[in-house]
């Protein structure tokens, strides 16, 4: 199993901008540093406490700071961008990255988004749709290209002069794409197979109970024996809260799980989102009698992050995977420094005592 990091990244919007995306810059080169394998960062344009307002941008401000790491967008909303200009700016980060990029996309989430950007009473699903083919229709063709559709038009026919390279957009360094991934944030998940259907992998959401990210492979075996292509556990990531001390569970639980530590302010913002306002109240009950009042972050944080010693949090992956079934990647979930020292501590000893353990008791 590799291990890999995805941060939205939240913070409290009370921190000043320029220190927490030092603070989020400074995560991905320590996880790079310490051999993780990918990292996956969030982008809104209306969110205080997530204020990386484009993933793009902001891995390219990382791209000559790491070494090894897959740098991926996670996501990129595309109905709220032209597709010519994502196709254009996901080909040059490519570039820039030379294969260490990964393409995560989605209709988006956040709908103050929808609305600034005019989309909100609309079938955002359908405008994903047309983007990403317009965008992969762009790398696959030529200029002029000339594609209409219902949202989106792209064409240079008028202004192209082709010998001096004027009307062409970049096609990325990966052929004929760079690889494409969605998350996946509902239980049996519909956009999963269709996601699978085409030849792109599913992350699954940290805020998922693992009865719900379960469903996630069925979805994604049924996509795949539609497209007629083997269903690897391999290309499934798994992303999900953590927390790491060297042996002090009674430290782990009180920054994990109650208010001393940035989780608690984690579930409490995403709950006011999911539940309060998204009517999402679904994805944090195991049984869906349960009163929606009963979901609060004192009671959601215990279920949803794995906290403990190093020997604690092995065995609790090692549950987690008994449960859900076998996945290739273990996405660490990028939370808010409110503590440098034991944030930096814990991706240390996740990396490089955790994951050895969990790899071990998996190879035996």
């Amino acid at each position: 199993m590799k291990i890999g990091t995805f941060m939205m990244p939240l913070h409290p919007p009370s921190r000043i901008p320029h220190e927490t995306l030092k603070e989020d810059q400074e995560a991905i080169i320590l996880a790079d540093q310490l051999g993780f394998d990918e990292a996956f960062v969030g982008e809104h344009v209306t969110d205080l406490a997530e204020n990386v307002t484009s993933c793009m941008m902001f891995l390219a401000s990382v791209a000559s700071a790491t070494k090894n790491i897959k740098l991926g967008t996670g996501t990129i909303n595309v109905p709220n961008s032209h597709p010519a200009a994502i196709a254009a700016q996901v080909a040059m980060l490519d570039h820039l990255l030379q294969g260490r990029f990964i393409m995560g996309i989605s209709p988006g989430g956040l709908m103050s988004d929808a609305e600034v950007f005019g989309n909100f009473d609309r079938d955002r699903l359908e405008i994903f749709v047309e983007g990403i083919n317009m965008v992969l229709d762009i790398w696959n063709g030529e200029p002029p290209y000339n594609l209409t559709g219902k949202y989106f038009n792209v064409s240079t026919a008028r202004s192209m002069i082709l010998e001096i390279g004027q009307g062409a957009i970049l096609k990325p360094f990966q052929r004929p794409t760079p690889p494409i991934v969605v998350t996946a944030v509902a239980p049996f998940s519909k956009g999963v197979t269709a996601a699978a259907e085409r030849g792109w992998d599913p992350i699954s959401a940290n805020f998922l109970l693992p009865k719900w990210v379960k469903t996630h492979w069925g979805s994604y075996t049924q996509g795949c024996e539609t497209a007629g292509r083997s269903a690897s556990s391999a290309n499934w990531r798994v992303a999900k809260s953590i927390f790491v001390t060297e042996d002090d569970d009674a430290l782990a639980k009180r920054y994990a799980h109650t208010s001393e530590g940035p989780y608690h302010f984690y579930f409490k913002q995403l709950i006011r989102k999911l539940v309060g306002y998204g009517g999402r109240s679904n994805l944090f009950k195991a049984d869906q009698s349960e009163p929606d009042d009963s979901i609060n972050a004192d009671t959601v944080a215990p279920k949803l992050v794995i906290a403990g010693s190093v020997n604690s949090v092995v065995d609790q992956i090692l549950a987690l995977r008994e449960e859900i079934g076998d996945f290739g990647t273990l996405l660490y979930a990028g939370h808010d420094w409110k503590d440098p020292a034991l944030a930096k501590r814990s991706m240390q000893l996740m990396a490089e005592q955790v994951m050895p353990k969990v790899n071990a008791a998996i190879g035996a």
